[in-house]
């Protein structure tokens, strides 16, 4: 799993992207709980769907919202998590 960093709109997001099975592969992006919960993409849940999308040929990217992990910025109680995502493509 290759540790990706994407400049996204608060600073550095921490990522890690599996390429998929063909280069036609359907892509899946796997979002972690909120963070002021304890959710980074390291979550049980998180990484079980992250295996279980790359386990059926998906490329398939995780990565922490800002504020978590080596994630920059600080949590946006959702409003800025979207745009987070938003990078993710």
């Amino acid at each position: 799993m290759p540790e990706v960093i994407i400049n996204g709109p608060a600073g550095r997001l921490e990522c890690r992207y599996m390429p998929g099975a063909t280069p036609d592969s359907p892509t899946a992006l796997v979002l972690h709980p909120e963070p002021d919960k304890g959710g980074t993409m390291n979550n049980r849940v998180t990484f079980a769907t992250y295996k279980l999308f790359q386990a059926r040929g998906f490329a398939v990217m995780r990565f922490n919202f800002r504020g978590v992990g080596k994630s920059q910025g600080s949590y946006e109680q959702g409003e800025g998590e979207l745009s987070d995502a938003a990078h993710c493509n």
